[in-house]
């Protein structure tokens, strides 16, 4: 379906056509028409299939001039990430609409923020946690919204702002329109919809965990990390099919591991790393820089796994498998999208063996197995993490053989080997009183 057929104005069909669309998604051709009806509306798609326009446009379209300062709009997301790519998307669909859009985020300038609501806003697009602060601050008047976008709202449950949601949605008035969109279904979140929900309309246009058939998959089967690491820069240096790598680690501290053993064989120009350690302007840069190709390859954790839209990427590494099933959906999705073809590859532990047949079984696909390269070194180097740990059972008995204490350290003085003379208190007795103690020692 083109999009204009989806009778949207002169202005947004100017915008798009600026951006070379012509063509919407199913769904945002299936969403349209039921968000711009006003109905409270429940959206599930995979990733990577045009979520955020699927909701943006209807709302563009409906939105009138008004000089009201109070946002009208209010789109919550997870992440300072998805803040800037929602704010962005907005610019990208508004150059010939007069509209006032902002983002805010915890770890800037709250002041500078408060001063960017105080000057108006139609639209806001904020985490959930600023979104407290603000209304806290007396700034930001809820009161006022008429349109809520709960936008990956299971990663928001996930990062814990299940407290603060709750508090967001009880304080907004009950008479707007609610819009929730998600690649994921959770129990969660169903109970988010039930409870704040009005009668929404469903618009799903794959099943949850679905992953797009455009992606090539397959595993490599490794030993441990410095395995793996001789396996990445293998895989690497070949610059013209991996132009432009996103790898996954499991934490943060894996993430700056893999950067500085990768920076160690001198290819560290091309290469940047983002976690949530890391400060906010460093975050963005490094987005930046992969975006525009300052940066071949992108480590990052699960903070990069939800929603961010990077243009161009042609293969997803997880260095470290998922533990979470939905999640390795949402990694995988960074490639491949807009139809165009991508490559997901993964290091699989004999340890991740479970975590992989539950990834199977979301999927409903068997992933292949690919031949271990015989040039890539086996090692046999282990971290702290990966060494064998002595597990001691809790019925074993300290006493027993098996705990026997070994020999001391050096053999003892002579003066220090004490042996059983009866106790010294009686001993110090005799020699004071040099007559017995005892009541059996005096009837003799």
């Amino acid at each position: 379906m083109r999009f204009s057929d989806l009778k949207l104005n002169t202005p947004l069909l100017n915008a798009l056509d600026d951006l070379g669309y012509d063509y919407a998604t199913p769904i945002q051709a299936k969403a349209f028409p039921v968000i711009s009806s006003g109905r409270d509306v429940v959206g599930i798609a995979q990733t990577g299939t045009g979520k955020t326009y699927a909701y943006l446009l209807p709302l563009l379209k409906q939105l009138k001039y008004s000089e009201q300062k109070h946002p009208r709009v209010l789109i919550i997301v997870p992440t300072r990430e998805l803040v800037v790519q929602v704010e962005e998307a907005l610019k990208e669909l508004t150059p010939y609409i007069n509209t006032r859009i902002g983002g805010v985020y915890g770890g800037a300038n709250i002041n500078t923020q408060k001063q960017l609501i105080f000057e108006g806003l139609d639209i806001l697009v904020a985490t959930p946690g600023r979104i407290i602060d603000l209304g806290l601050s007396k700034v930001l008047n809820l009161k006022k919204i008429q349109k809520l976008v709960l936008d990956e709202v299971d990663e928001v449950l996930n990062l814990g702002f299940r407290h603060q949601l709750e508090t967001i949605l009880d304080l907004l008035p009950e008479k707007k329109q609610s819009i929730l969109f998600s690649a994921t279904m959770t129990d969660e979140v169903k109970n988010i919809i039930n409870t704040f929900f009005r009668a929404p309309l469903t618009v799903e246009i794959e099943r949850s965990g679905t992953p797009l058939e455009n992606i090539e998959q397959r595993i490599y089967e490794v030993k441990n990390f410095y395995t793996k690491v001789n396996l990445l820069r293998f895989l690497l240096s070949d610059k013209d099919t991996f132009s432009k790598a996103l790898v996954f680690t499991k934490n943060k501290r894996v993430a700056d591991k893999l950067f500085a053993e990768l920076e160690n064989s001198g290819d560290s120009e091309g290469i940047s790393v983002i976690h949530s350690n890391k400060s906010q302007n460093y975050r963005l840069q490094a987005i930046k820089g992969f975006q525009e190709g300052l940066h071949r390859i992108l480590i990052a954790t699960d903070v990069l796994a939800r929603g961010i839209d990077i243009e161009g990427i042609t293969h997803v590494i997880n260095f470290d498998i998922t533990d979470d099933p939905e999640n390795y959906i949402h990694r995988i999705g960074r490639t491949g999208r807009a139809e165009n073809e991508g490559n997901a590859i993964s290091f699989v532990t004999e340890n991740d063996q479970e975590i992989l047949e539950n990834v199977e079984a979301l999927m409903d696909l068997k992933v292949a197995i690919a031949d271990f390269p015989e040039e890539v070194e086996i090692s046999s180097k282990m971290t702290e993490e990966e060494m064998p740990v002595e597990v001691i059972k809790p019925y074993q008995k300290k006493k027993s053989k098996e705990f026997a204490p070994g020999p001391a350290f050096h053999e003892k003085k002579e003066k220090n080997r004490k042996t059983n003379q009866g106790g010294s208190y009686r001993r110090e007795l005799a020699k004071k009183y040099k007559k017995p103690k005892t009541r059996g020692q005096k009837r003799k």
